[in-house]
């Protein structure tokens, strides 16, 4: 039996899909749906049983010694989020609960980290260096750090550990089942609604020297690769440790938007607008994965190109009525 906590959410359902394909079924959802759409992204997976959030720590005794894995992917996932209580309730204690009860079990633990650890990236993103020196830009990144701190600490300490412990700082991830993150989902979601209906796109303006309009680098990494790095270190239950998850190659928000007007068949038309006075401090120049630990731990797979991920995501998802993966 395997626990995918945001099993209802972007990358959550991903994997259950995944997990699907496999023809692993004997999986308990867990989320926070609410009044949200996202029980959509449910509908043609198969599970046996949703768990609403609040009540999962006191239902985790019922599962004692048949669950195997717990995939740890709910979290409130928005950098924009100015409640740090909230942010520390469920990104850090939630977290560490689930860790302690894969510990007791003896089980295997795999959790979501984040690229917003790195701050502002004047130390680089090198998930061999000591994460203890890094600086979270927002409450969100800084909640992920936490955890990450103390999972260290659990690790040195020699507390009793889950049978495997992983988490993935992801960078920009992309891909179908995103469609009801609002404002948190990515570019490429934004850029084919604003096409569909302006025809245009707009980029944000620079407001740092060395990079032009629209020319800020990411790390965007496509879902499905995010997926078949989660399902090696699922059939490989030597690894463990923190690891990026990116693809290792920074490429501009203006690479984007060309390869998502691109894969619709429309030209090209791009305007640059202002950013807003609030994110200006705490904006991101730059994020690119070292991705040398990963592959160290055995992952072989090239990663999707940014063009190729666009192409797949915009022809077979977004032009089919944003279908579910």
């Amino acid at each position: 039996m395997i626990l995918v906590t945001g099993g209802a959410g972007f990358i959550g359902s991903n994997l259950v899909r995944m997990l699907n394909d496999k023809g692993i079924d004997d999986i308990i959802i867990c989320d926070h749906i609410c009044e949200t759409d996202k029980w959509m992204n449910m509908r043609n997976k198969r599970y046996i049983e949703y768990i609403e959030r609040s009540e999962l720590l006191g239902r985790l005794s019922d599962f004692s010694g048949k669950i195997t894995h717990v995939i740890h992917m709910g979290a409130c996932s928005a950098t924009t989020e100015k409640n740090f209580d909230f942010l520390y309730k469920n990104n850090f204690e939630f977290t560490k609960a689930l860790w302690k009860y894969c510990a007791d079990e003896g089980i295997s633990f795999i959790y979501a980290s984040s690229a917003a650890t790195y701050g502002n990236g004047d130390e680089g993103f090198d998930d061999e260096d000591d994460i203890k020196k890094l600086m979270p830009l927002n409450g969100y990144g800084y909640s992920k750090q936490l955890f990450d701190l103390w999972a260290e600490k659990e690790i040195q300490s020699g507390n009793k550990l889950p049978k495997q412990h992983v988490g993935f700082k992801f960078f920009n991830v992309y891909g179908p089942n995103e469609y009801f993150k609002g404002s948190m989902a990515s570019v490429i979601f934004h850029t084919f609604n604003d096409v569909t209906k302006t025809g245009k796109k707009g980029l944000f303006k620079s407001y740092k020297e060395g990079y032009e309009d629209g020319k800020q680098l990411r790390d965007f990494v496509y879902v499905k690769d995010i997926c078949m790095v989660i399902d090696y270190v699922m059939d490989n239950s030597e690894v463990n440790g923190l690891f990026n998850l990116g693809t290792g190659t920074a490429r501009s928000f203006y690479d984007l938007a060309i390869a998502t007007f691109e894969s619709m068949g429309k030209i090209p038309n791009i305007e640059f607008i202002d950013m807003p006075e609030q994110l200006r401090g705490k904006y991101q120049y730059f994020t690119e994965a070292k991705m040398n630990k990963l592959r160290k731990a055995g992952y072989k797979e090239e990663f999707y190109s940014l063009e190729a991920g666009v192409r797949d995501y915009v022809t077979n998802y977004l032009m089919e009525g944003y279908k579910i993966n």
